[in-house]
This record gives C-alpha cells, structure tokens and sequence, in this order.
C-alpha cells in the first residue's frame, strides 16, 4: 500500500518520498436504543437512491434559527450630531483651503510689487544717470522741477 515517491521530470535525482494512505477505522458498535415517548418519535422515511438502494431513517425538521431581535432604531439626535460633525470637518478643510489660496495670492502680489519696484527703480538710475543732451549734467525732471548735479532750478 506505501510505495516510494519517483519524480516525474527525468534528469531529477531521485528523492524517497513515503506517500501513506488513510487506513479506514473499524466500525464502531451503536449506541444503545434509549426509550422515548410515543409523541416524540419522528416518522421513518424512505428514499430510494439512484443506483437502486434504499436509505430509511427519520425525517427531521431543519433547525430554525431564533428570530433576530431587530435593530433599535437610530435617534434623530444621533443623526444630527453625526451629520453636523461631517459639515464641521468640510467647512474647516475648506476655510484651510481658502487660508491657503489668500496666503498664496499675497505672496504672489507681494512678488509682484517687488519686481515693478526693482524694474521701476532700475528705469528712474538709467534715467538719472544717463548723459542727456543738457548742459553736461544728468537731468531729472520730477513735476517741473529741474535737478542738475547738486542744483535745483524749480
């Protein structure tokens, strides 16, 4: 009944493989027959196989399971202050967000004003310190008034 394992796959070295079978049990003797009540005897039944046998036995009732005891019903409280905590979390990750997108804005518009300060600036030292065609002197007007090299002529 055991036989060793071969491998299938030729060019394998062999490995002793003990393959064991499941030896059937003998037949245990039946419980002694306990005496019952007339009323609570279940009907014999009788079923006749496919192949021809027959099986006898009772016929029992399929177990019902208890009934569920159903589920109380949930307040109106209790959906409130569930729903009320889910608008909370949005409203606050929304005010992040708006937080965030103004913080970002600001940054930006301060970037900006720098950057038209610096060109502005830069604009106002080509203007002053160019050579115009005056006098020999760098001009700068600023409304009507008239500098040349440390004097004013308004």
């Amino acid at each position: 009944m055991n036989e060793p394992f071969k491998p299938l796959v030729p060019g394998h070295r062999e490995a002793t493989v003990e393959v064991r079978r499941p030896i059937p049990l003998a037949p245990v003797p039946s419980a002694p027959l306990v005496p019952m009540h007339p009323g609570t005897i279940p009907s014999v039944t009788s079923i006749v196989l496919s192949d021809g046998r027959v099986v006898t036995g009772y016929s029992l009732e399929p177990a019902k399971p208890e009934p569920v005891a159903g589920k109380p019903p949930v307040s109106r409280a209790a959906v409130n202050i569930a729903l009320g905590g889910i608008g909370f979390g949005a409203v606050c990750g929304g005010l992040f967000l708006l937080t965030a997108f103004i913080t970002a804005l600001t940054a930006l518009i301060t970037q900006l004003i720098t950057l038209a300060a610096v060109i502005f600036g830069g604009w106002v030292a080509v203007q002053v310190f160019s050579a115009s065609g005056h006098s020999g002197g760098n001009t700068f007007h600023i409304r009507k008034a008239v500098f040349k090299r440390n004097n004013f002529r308004g």
